[in-house]
C-alpha cells in the first residue's frame, strides 16, 4: 500500500528533469540550484551518457542540494546508483526495470515513478508499486527522439484509472500548460522549459504559477 511518508502529490507539482544539453557553460548544479531557487518541487537527474563515477559525484552534489531546499530528488533509470548514494528514489521507462523488480531492489520507503503510455501500463505500474505515473509526450518533445505522443483524453483516461499521482511530460511550455486544464494531473514535468531558460529562477517560478491553477 501506498505510505503517505513517501511521496506528497503536492511535491509533483512542479517535476524538473535535469538535461546537461542545455548547460552553455554551467555546471549541473548551479541550473538545478537556479530551479530550485525558482520553485521547482521535484527534481530527477537523468543522464544517458555519463560514467559511473562522474554519474555518482554528480548525483551525491545534487541529492545534497535538493537535502536543503527539502525537494525529493530520483535518479533516472540507474537503480544501482540511487542505492549507493541513498537517494530518495528512481524514475523507470517502460524498457527499464519493471516497478515491483525496483521495489524489491530499493525497499519499502523509497519514491518509485514509471513511465506511462496507456491505461493498461499504467494500472499495472501501480499494482507494481509504483508511487505516481510520468505520462506522455502531451506535446511535441525534441528532448527525447523516440517520445510517442499521448492524446489528453488517454491522459484523462489514465488519471480516472489509477489512484496514484499522475504527471504530464514531453513538451509542455508556460504557453500550453493551460490545455492540461481537466486532465486530471496534479503537476508536471519539464526539461527545456526550466533549463534552456535565460532566466532559470523566473522561467521556474512563473511555470509553477501557472501549473498552480490547472492541477487537480
Amino acid at each position: 500500500m501506498k505510505s503517505d511518508k513517501r511521496l506528497d502529490k503536492k511535491d509533483l507539482l512542479l517535476y524538473a528533469v535535469t538535461d546537461r544539453h542545455w548547460l552553455n557553460g554551467r555546471t549541473l548544479y548551479e541550473v538545478v540550484k537556479e530551479s530550485l531557487e525558482g520553485g521547482a518541487t521535484f527534481i530527477q537527474l537523468r543522464e544517458k551518457e555519463m560514467d559511473t563515477e562522474h554519474f555518482l559525484e554528480e548525483a551525491k552534489e545534487i541529492k545534497k542540494l535538493c537535502e536543503e531546499y527539502k525537494v525529493p530528488f530520483v535518479i533516472n533509470d540507474n537503480v544501482d546508483i540511487a542505492k549507493e548514494i541513498d537517494a530518495d528514489g528512481v524514475h523507470v521507462g517502460q524498457s527499464d526495470m519493471e516497478a515491483g523488480d525496483v521495489r524489491a531492489e530499493l525497499g519499502p520507503d523509497k519514491i518509485i515513478g514509471v513511465s506511462a503510455q496507456t491505461v493498461e501500463q499504467a494500472i499495472l505500474a501501480e499494482q507494481r508499486g509504483a508511487d505516481y505515473l510520468g505520462v506522455g509526450a502531451v506535446f511535441p518533445t525534441g528532448s527525447k527522439a523516440d517520445a510517442c505522443e499521448v492524446s489528453h483524453e488517454t491522459l484523462k483516461d489514465i488519471c480516472n484509472a489509477v489512484s496514484i499521482p499522475v504527471i504530464a511530460i514531453g513538451g509542455i511550455t508556460v504557453d500550453n500548460t493551460p490545455i492540461l486544464k481537466g486532465t486530471g494531473i496534479c503537476g508536471i514535468a519539464v526539461i527545456s522549459a526550466i533549463y534552456a531558460a535565460d532566466d532559470i529562477p523566473a522561467a521556474t517560478a512563473k511555470l509553477k504559477e501557472v501549473t498552480k491553477t490547472i492541477v487537480e
